[in-house]
């Protein structure tokens, strides 16, 4: 299917509705409850016409307790319209609010399943924003669009039905001129569309630069940039103006094309209902239960055009879901793909090759290595060689381009993603901090796992010793990304995320490389200690880490240049023995 079919209005609706069928109960009782109001306000233009024909050809029968009878059951009509409508207030709102939850939920979790390359190349501003006030318009159309237009189509009915028993001709003038108006007002729809997603898509772009430079805040003071920083955003929040003065630019058009039937509608009933007068074709009475009905009839139409204002809004926001939605994983777990419970940690490299998707050239060709189960192999040689990228995709969070990869003799691509991460450890050069206590991000390499199990994990990483010394010890608030802590301490903690996790495979990207040397010291005996009894990947770029490597790769751009033990590659005094000295 094209794109521009699945995002025509009917796909869309489409794939929205089962949002609706899990609320059916309470969108019927909101929609019974739309037509008791409708009900309640088209029988006062009867009630008054009523009494005007009564008072203008039978005044006799205009007693008090005539008046009284009829105060009263309107009366009972306005309990009945007010009860009604508080249900259509709460519960209808409540209704949208479980959908946006719903929807808000399905978002989320499609995103923990999508790939490194979607979030190589989108914002996370850009999703912040259709996971906030995307769903929020969605919301409100959700809500509002089958109740107003329940409304409507109740009103426009019942008006026809009554005005066409009162007077046919006029109530065909009137009618005539519904359709013309509607389509005048609708025809900036488009317009009003497209303005709104660049509104959505510009915000988006303002959210992902003020994340950009609040996280990046302490670079930007260190460098005295503030200016810069204050010049970008100005620039960018220009744009939003641009974009948001062109979209009121179409819906002033929109309101006032509907501001001027309204004119030409009221004119039209006083003028052809003045003519008919006359001619003895309607009499006051009915003609003020015309005009009344024509305000009715506006009310309703002015519903429709600002429901087509809120349609494009939510519309707008279930396409940019969609768009998500619609984003497919590049890796996947293959059907039959088996749930690997324990590796013994044997890993084999046959002809390998790996470039992006979005850029031909090979960043690894034809790579074949094995390593045995507990051994240790390092990887080093000048930047670009691809270093990252060889470990990347021993956990698949890239697809090999060529050849295969086996772990315990089995093809990566046949074990189970869960399966297979669950018995990789990774601990990177730039350690990420959750938000929360120190226990919670040790906890995350094994969740549910107990105090004491955290406690024995972070004596293994060498981290317990300073844990104990902070503020709250285990229940330390660590801050945004880990704010409060120095380099070595969150590197510590990472390691014994690790420890918890206690995988049978580890790769070590560069984990010393930011720290200064008592830091590294410390991290290093930890990693020394982590490594025991596992099969082990170390990138580094300081070579006195990885001496004792079993096996040592020296990658660059044209592949395996050399490979051995620390002393062997020395006597070489090939491209490890210059790396070496430098």
């Amino acid at each position: 299917m094209k794109k521009e079919e699945k995002m025509s209005v009917w796909y869309m609706l489409k794939r929205f509705i089962p949002y609706f069928t899990r609320y059916k109960v309470t969108l019927i009782l909101d929609l019974l409850c739309a037509s008791l109001t409708a009900v309640c306000e088209i029988i006062f233009p009867l009630i008054a016409r009523e009494i005007s024909n009564a008072a203008i050809y039978d005044s006799a029968s205009l007693t008090v307790g005539y008046i009284g009878k009829i105060a009263v059951f309107y009366l009972i009509l306005r309990v009945i319209d007010t009860a009604a409508n508080y249900y259509m207030a709460y519960n209808g709102h409540v209704m949208g609010v479980k959908i946006e939850t719903d929807m808000r939920r399905d978002l989320f979790s499609h995103l923990q399943k999508l790939s490194f390359s979607f979030y190589s190349n989108t914002k996370v501003g850009q999703i912040m924003g259709r996971i906030t006030s995307d769903l929020f318009d969605i919301t409100e159309f959700a809500h509002h669009g089958p109740e107003e237009l329940f409304i409507v189509g109740v009103k426009v009915i019942a008006s026809f039905l009554i005005l066409a028993n009162v007077n046919l001709p006029l109530t065909g003038i009137i009618f005539v001129l519904i359709p013309i108006m509607l389509v005048c007002s609708l025809s900036w729809r488009g317009k009003m569309r497209d303005a709104f997603k660049k509104q959505r898509h510009q915000i988006g772009e303002l959210n992902a630069q003020v994340e950009d430079s609040l996280l990046g805040i302490r670079v930007v003071k260190s460098f005295a940039n503030e200016d810069i920083e204050r010049s970008k955003f100005e620039d960018g929040n220009a744009e939003f103006k641009r974009i948001k003065r062109r979209g009121y630019l179409y819906m002033a058009a929109f309101q006032s094309t509907t501001r001027l039937f309204d004119g030409l509608m009221y004119i039209t009933a006083v003028a052809a209902g003045g003519i008919f007068i006359i001619y003895d074709k309607i009499n006051a009475a009915d003609l003020m239960a015309y005009l009344l009905y024509i305000s009715t009839l506006l009310a309703s139409i002015r519903v429709i055009v600002n429901f087509s204002e809120q349609f494009q809004r939510g519309m707008t926001g279930i396409e940019r879901f969609l768009e998500i939605m619609d984003t497919q994983p590049d890796i996947v777990d293959k059907p039959g793909a088996v749930e690997m419970e324990k590796f013994d940690g044997n890993i084999e490299f046959r002809n390998v090759s790996f470039h992006y998707p979005d850029d031909e050239e090979y960043v690894l060709k034809n790579i074949s290595i094995t390593a045995n189960a507990g051994e240790s192999v390092a990887l080093v040689g000048p930047s670009g060689g691809g270093k990252t990228t060889f470990c990347n995709l021993i956990p698949r969070f890239y697809e090999v381009t060529d050849g295969e990869i086996l772990i315990d003799g089995v093809n990566v691509n046949d074990i189970t993603m869960s399966s297979l991460r669950n018995q990789i450890g990774v601990v990177m050069q730039d350690v990420y901090m959750f938000s929360g206590r120190v226990r919670d991000n040790i906890e995350y390499g094994k969740p549910g796992a107990t105090l004491e199990e955290i406690k024995e994990a972070a004596k293994k990483a060498g981290a317990d010793e300073f844990i104990e010394k902070l503020p709250d010890g285990y229940d330390t608030y660590v801050g945004e990304r880990g704010v409060k802590l120095s380099g070595g301490q969150k590197q510590r903690i990472s390691i014994a995320r690790v420890f918890l996790k206690n995988p049978p495979i580890l790769i070590l990207d560069e984990a010393t490389s930011a720290l200064d040397n008592e830091s590294e010291r410390i991290v290093q005996k930890s990693l020394d200690e982590l490594a025991k009894g596992r099969t082990v990947f170390t990138i580094a770029h300081r070579l006195t880490t990885i001496k004792n490597a079993d096996n040592i790769l020296v990658l660059t751009e044209d592949g395996i240049e050399e490979s051995g033990k620390h002393d062997e590659l020395l006597e070489k005094k090939g491209l490890y023995y210059h790396l070496y000295n430098i």
